[in-house]
Formats: C-alpha cells, sequence, structure tokens
C-alpha cells in the first residue's frame, strides 16, 4: 500500500474526532487532507480520487470512461446529492484539466474544486445550495500520458504519446529529447561559433542573450534543446513522442493537419478525446464547460476562427461571466481566441458550445503579473529578480561543460521545466481558489427554471383559463440561440395533465396577464404539451396558457434538458392571480 494511501485513510478515521476548536475556525475541515503546496503524478491523483470518492460516498461516485493512448485509465467523477434528483436530472457542469501533457495545474485545480466542494457541504449554506441542485462531472487528468511523461521523464510533452511520424521518414518518435549529462533536467544546448547570434549576458553571465540584427556576432549558436541525433539524419530532436495536439483533435471547424498541425486523423480518432466526446454526448443535460490550461493568465472564450460568428444573446451570457472573472481573478484577462490569440480549428470548447450548445470557457493558468502583484508586463530583469529571491536560484540549471556526439564540446544549461508555465508550490493554492471560485460562479449562472405567477380565471361553466409563467433568473438560457440555431438537443416543453373529469383544448403563449392578451395557439393534436423552442432566455420568463374544459385539480410540468424539470399542482376551484413559492422539481 502507498504511503499516500495510509495517509488517506488516517485522516479518515480520525476524522470523527477534530476538537471543537477547529470547527470553530474559517478553514474547513475535509475528510481528506490535501496539500495544495505540491503536484500530484498520476498514480498520486489516482488515488487520491478514490480517497475522496470512499470519504464522500453520498457525493462522489468515480468511473473510468475510457483508456489512454497508454493504458491510463480516464478517471471521472461525478459531484451530486442523490437525495434531490439523479445527476441527470439537473443542469450539470462538466470540468476538466491538463488536456496539454505540460500544463500540469489543471488537475491540481480540479482536484482542488472536488475537495473544497465535498468539505464544504452542509457547512457553507452556498455552496450546499449549488451542489444540491445541480451536478458536476469532474475529469482531473484528460491526458494521462502526458502528465505521467512529466512526472517521470525530465522531458515535456504537450501531446500524448500515439506514435507520429513528425519528420516523415517513415519512423516513429525516434528521436526526441535526451538528456545528456544525466542531471534529471532536458536544457538548453549552445555552442562556441564565431558567426553565432548569442552571446553571455554582459549583466548577468548566467544567461545567453541573442544579439541585435545589426550587432556583430556574439560568438555562440543556440542548438536547441538538450538532445542527440539517435536516428543519423543530421536532426537533432525532430521527432520526439507523441507530435499531435489533443485540443485540436474535436469536430466543430476540425481542419486536417496540413492546415491545424497536431489535428490528429480525423475527429475523436484519438481515445482520450473520444472518451470526453461520447461522455458528453450521453449527457446532454451538461449546460457549462470549462478546461484548465495554462499559462498566460486568461479566461478564453470563442470563436476561435475569424470565419465563424456567434449569436449576439450568446455572447452577452459570455462576456457577463468573463467580466465577473476577472473580477475575482486580479491580473486576469478576458480574451476571445480569435482575436486576442491566434486561430484554433478542432478546440475543446468550441465543440462544446458550437456543436453541442453549452457555454464554456478555457482558463489560462498562471501569469508572470502575480509575480509582484503588478497588471503589467514583467522585465526579463524583473523575472530574474523573482526567481534570485523568492525562489533562490532553484529554477536554473547552471551552465556547463559537456561532451556532445555530434557537436563536440558544448554548454548546457537554463532554466527546469518547472520556472515559466507553473506556479511555484508556495502560490499554487491561491491560483485554484480564485479559478474554483470564477468556475462554481458559472455553475451557478446555469440554467435555473422556477415557477413564477400563476393566474385561473373561470371564462365559462366548466371551462377554464390557466396562465403560468416560467421564469430563469440565470444568465444561460435553457436553450442557447446556437443551439436554437442549430438544432441541437431537445426543445423545452410545457405539459398540462389534467383529471379523467377533464381535458386540454387549447395551449399556447401569451405576452401578459393583462385583460385581452392574445394567445398564440398552438394547433395540436396534443394541446396538453406545447413546446418551446427557444427556451427560457438570459434572466427572462415566458407565458403559458392552457384552456381546460372540466374540473377538478391539473398537474403542470416544465421539462428542459439543461435547466431540469419543475412540477406544480393546480385546483382549477382556485381562481386568481398569485405567485407560486413551493414549486417541486427535480
Amino acid at each position: 500500500m502507498s504511503s499516500l494511501r495510509i495517509i488517506i485513510q488516517a485522516c479518515l478515521l480520525t476524522a470523527g474526532f477534530l476538537s471543537s476548536a477547529a470547527s470553530a475556525q474559517y478553514s474547513l475541515d475535509s475528510k481528506v487532507e490535501l496539500r495544495f503546496d505540491r503536484f500530484y503524478d498520476y498514480q498520486e491523483m489516482s488515488e487520491v480520487l478514490h480517497g475522496l470518492v470512499e470519504a464522500y460516498p453520498d457525493l462522489l461516485t468515480i468511473e473510468s470512461i475510457g483508456e489512454s493512448v497508454g493504458g491510463r485509465e480516464l478517471w471521472l467523477l461525478t459531484l451530486n446529492n442523490a437525495e434531490t434528483g439523479p445527476d441527470t436530472a439537473k443542469p450539470a457542469m462538466f470540468i476538466d484539466g491538463n488536456i496539454h501533457g505540460n500544463e500540469v495545474q489543471g488537475a491540481e485545480t480540479v482536484l482542488y474544486s472536488i475537495w473544497y466542494l465535498t468539505k464544504s457541504y452542509g457547512e457553507v449554506e452556498k455552496i450546499t445550495k449549488l451542489v444540491d441542485s445541480r451536478a458536476f462531472y469532474f475529469l482531473p487528468m484528460a491526458n494521462p500520458d502526458g502528465r505521467d511523461i512529466w512526472f517521470s521523464t525530465p522531458g515535456s510533452l504537450r501531446g500524448g504519446i500515439k506514435p507520429t511520424d513528425n519528420d516523415y521518414d517513415g519512423l516513429y518518435d525516434e528521436d526526441g529529447p535526451d538528456d545528456i549529462d544525466g542531471d534529471g533536467q532536458i536544457a538548453r544546448m549552445y555552442k562556441e561559433d564565431p558567426r553565432g547570434r548569442y552571446q553571455r549576458d554582459p549583466e548577468d553571465d548566467r544567461f545567453f542573450v541573442r544579439v541585435g540584427r545589426e550587432d556583430p556576432p556574439g560568438g555562440w549558436t543556440m542548438l536547441g534543446s538538450e538532445g542527440i541525433d539517435n536516428d543519423g539524419d543530421g536532426q537533432v530532436n525532430e521527432d520526439g513522442p507523441g507530435g499531435y495536439d489533443p485540443n485540436r483533435n474535436w469536430p466543430s471547424d476540425w481542419q486536417p493537419n496540413h492546415i491545424q498541425y497536431g489535428a490528429g486523423d480525423y475527429p475523436f480518432s484519438l481515445p482520450e478525446t473520444r472518451a470526453v466526446g461520447e461522455f458528453l454526448l450521453a449527457h446532454p443535460n451538461t449546460a457549462a464547460f470549462q478546461s484548465y490550461h495554462n499559462a498566460g493568465g486568461m479566461i478564453l472564450r470563442g470563436p476561435a476562427a475569424s470565419y465563424i460568428e456567434y449569436p449576439r444573446s450568446d455572447n452577452r451570457v459570455f462576456e457577463q461571466i468573463q467580466k465577473t472573472g476577472v473580477e475575482m481573478m486580479p491580473f486576469y484577462r478576458a480574451y476571445i481566441t480569435r482575436e486576442d490569440m491566434y486561430t484554433v480549428h478542432g478546440g475543446e470548447k468550441g465543440w462544446a458550445y458550437e456543436g453541442l450548445g453549452i457555454v464554456g470557457f478555457t482558463n489560462e493558468l498562471w501569469t508572470s503579473r502575480r509575480m509582484y502583484g503588478k497588471d503589467e508586463r514583467l522585465t526579463a530583469e524583473e523575472r530574474t529578480k523573482f526567481r534570485d529571491l523568492l525562489q533562490f536560484e532553484a529554477v536554473y540549471v547552471p551552465y556547463h561543460e559537456v561532451e556532445h556526439p555530434t557537436y563536440g564540446n558544448i554548454v548546457v544549461g537554463g532554466t527546469k521545466k518547472w520556472s515559466g508555465r507553473v506556479p511555484p508550490p508556495w502560490m499554487l493554492e491561491e491560483e485554484c481558489h480564485r479559478n474554483f471560485a470564477f468556475t462554481m460562479y458559472h455553475a451557478d449562472q446555469m440554467p435555473k427554471t422556477e415557477w413564477g405567477a400563476l393566474q385561473v380565471k373561470s371564462i365559462d361553466t366548466g371551462l377554464w383559463e390557466v396562465t403560468i409563467e416560467v421564469t430563469n433568473d440565470r444568465l444561460i438560457p435553457t436553450i442557447t440561440e446556437m443551439a436554437r440555431q442549430k438544432r441541437i438537443g431537445a426543445r423545452d416543453s410545457m405539459l398540462c395533465t389534467t383529471s379523467d373529469e377533464a381535458r386540454v383544448v387549447a395551449s399556447g403563449t401569451v405576452q401578459s396577464f393583462m385583460p385581452g392578451s392574445k394567445l398564440n395557439a398552438v394547433e395540436s393534436k396534443q394541446p396538453w404539451r406545447v413546446w418551446n423552442g427557444s427556451g427560457i432566455g438570459s434572466r427572462s420568463s415566458r407565458l403559458f396558457r392552457f384552456i381546460i374544459e372540466g374540473e377538478g385539480e391539473i398537474q403542470l410540468e416544465y421539462r428542459c434538458q439543461k435547466g431540469g424539470t419543475i412540477r406544480h399542482s393546480v385546483d382549477l376551484a382556485q381562481s386568481g392571480l398569485s405567485a407560486i413559492e413551493d414549486d417541486k422539481s427535480l
């Protein structure tokens, strides 16, 4: 049994003996105490996830939705309070991280989210209400093979380990980086060269700098990342492991490799992306999406290509959620991928919205602006000072001489892979918490249908007019405009069920409760059901009317795929205009 597993079990055994003084503190105790000033490799993360499920069986379940190219399980956790209904009957949010293997803190942020929600449930009212009314699907390690490369080897891999012929020589993954000096790091190689365009930094000889175009040669040539010519073709590191991008393998706007590098053979050609795709297609109740990447301090939304346009009403939703996000996360920016970054074809968040009608974001975790709390780009000198004074130079590999089989005597050194895209461990927890809090705000903005006003009128002997309001006071509509235009998913519907002594003779929508408000009647052989293909909009409501012949009690039910189902009983004898306060919802 691993030491981490023993720690988890020890925490479970002692959870019931915590002192009353601890419960009086602001910090909440968890049945599984975790540290977020460190990172967890694939095996450790897997054990922690299972430990959380064991500790919180009333809230968490775990399943493998598939295997990676390397045979590692894709662990997905569902967080749901079954006492308030099944997860599939509630608006749900899908949250993943680490789709790029070298963007490791994405997994820690997802893990933190699970940990914080479970320990806060029943203790923090706002979180308890959120968990009771929503469901969450967590996939911490969307690229477990890439994560394993990061932790178990000196290398760093953006994609996965499916063999790929990057240099088109008929061989696969035959020439990747090599740790020549055996120090556990893949650093930079430089060689003395009279015509070289690099020189030792005159102000700090720990570094190399490029000389200006008009300046004389600097005396050194940069050879690239540490490695040798493994296949004897005169090149170094030209065909390492993988060579594709899992975040370019999704169906919406997918383009072949000659247009979009790393796209894969076809959409969902990778087992990891296919597993996520199948899960989301099987869970159409998913109304929000979040993916954690690194780096740069950004909340990204689509579109990701110049020829794609999003409907204005949906853009307003994206913009408002982003606006709140940058208020919650100082030094982050609200960006549109195509305008502020670059073109992406076949991206995950693009498919979530354009293919499934889900409002989603990609957060690029960590920004150097956090180093000094300055909302401006840092200079190279400021970065160096931070690394010297706060990280005690531990992120550097001092340049040293190495004998290279091809280049002869060279120097190897530079910064370690932990130095740039990943926060220092002692800054990780705040990064996790702020991003988690933003994602919970997003989750809270998923549609929440409720009953509004109700009016019952007798319009003739044994003939009743029932007008009912359905509200959605959240930002995200029950059906996004993109979904409506593309006819993605099921339509909303309002149903009226009567007793055997009554029947619905007509139905439709109206604009108001005012006398004379015209019924937009629906001609149907099933007047007891009114289809609503446009849903309930952002912070909006809609009025439905049924004309009923007969007596007794009726049952009203509003169904929406991404907003749940609500029900209410009405006694036709109790006429008048009133507000509904005790709705029954799933």
